[in-house]
């Protein structure tokens, strides 16, 4: 897009700078929001009395608040209004907004149902999934070395299919929700403030109607005190600002090249999966390393390419 000026009444350029400090920001917005979710099941665990589809609907609820001060604090309401008046955007984003809602939910019950280390093999696969999409949906062209990767990680899902006897839906899940969500954040022609605030507005209704029927009397909220209250609001920010992140890191990077910093999540996740005490085989292993090789290999591929 062009930095040059615009029309009234059209969105502000997404990019103002030159083009290396807008690859510098996208790094600097990756590390931040992948660190972030990295360490994101401690959070997680300490609301865990907080049933995991109640949790997605107060994360909505909270970021809408968060956000309507970051959009007060930048004066970008009458932007957002134009998002929302912009109805062939909207489409997009309400897909988008269904994605990272059921993205929440499969974490969130990954975390609680002591799955976390299927989720850390969900979101090693997203950078792969990244490449398939890249290319069938963006028209990026990988070298052979990437294909390589691709079959690798791939024959690494079909392992645990075949060894452990069961299909790695957790995985699968989140790696598929986010990655479709991230190649609409890419292309829709909206910045992460805006995109994300419009996503949460779309889906607050539906957060706030079902908070109603679940917990009307706010017993669950309520029932750690006013502690629990506060740690529960907090899901706002832990969930806006890395998503916030991600998205304007999304705008300023090549799609396939933002595989590089997730790798920082699901080594958190794992991390914290088997501090956790969940258990880890041989035939994990064997899943794991499939996928680890992919990585490396794509690694070393994409910085020969670009030593830069």
């Amino acid at each position: 897009m062009s930095n040059s000026a615009q029309p009234a009444g059209r969105l502000a350029p997404l990019n103002s700078g030159s083009p290396q400090n807008e690859v510098t920001l996208g790094v600097i917005y990756a590390l931040l929001a992948y660190s972030v979710w990295g360490l994101m099941p401690l959070y997680w665990r300490t609301v865990s009395w907080v049933p995991a589809e109640q949790i997605v609907a107060h994360r909505v609820v909270w970021s809408v608040l968060v956000l309507a001060l970051l959009l007060a604090w930048f004066g970008r309401f009458n932007d957002l209004r134009r998002v929302l008046g912009d109805f062939k955007l909207l489409r997009w984003l309400v897909v988008s907004a269904a994605l990272i809602s059921l993205n929440w939910l499969v974490f969130i019950w990954a975390v609680s149902n002591e799955q976390l280390l299927q989720a850390s093999l969900g979101y090693f696969i997203n950078p792969l999934l990244n490449i398939v999409l890249g290319v069938a949906l963006l028209q990026e062209r990988l070298r052979p070395w990437q294909w390589v990767a691709v079959g690798l990680a791939a024959l690494g899902v079909l392992w645990q299919v075949v060894a452990l006897g069961t299909i790695p839906w957790v995985s699968l899940l989140l790696a598929f929700s986010f990655g479709f969500y991230g190649l609409i954040r890419k292309v829709a022609p909206v910045d992460g403030l805006l995109g994300l605030s419009a996503e949460t507005l779309l889906l607050a209704p539906v957060a706030v109607v079902f908070l109603l029927w679940a917990d009307p009397q706010g017993a669950v909220m309520l029932s750690q005190g006013s502690g629990g209250v506060v740690l529960l609001a907090q899901a706002g920010l832990i969930t806006a600002l890395p998503l916030l992140w991600f998205a304007n890191a999304a705008r300023r990077l090549r799609y396939a090249t933002l595989g590089f910093f997730q790798y920082l999540a699901p080594t958190g996740h794992l991390l914290l999966g088997l501090w956790f005490g969940e258990v880890f085989t041989l035939m994990h292993g064997l899943s794991f390393g499939l996928i680890w090789l992919a990585l490396f290999i794509y690694t070393v591929d994409m910085t020969r390419a670009y030593p830069r």
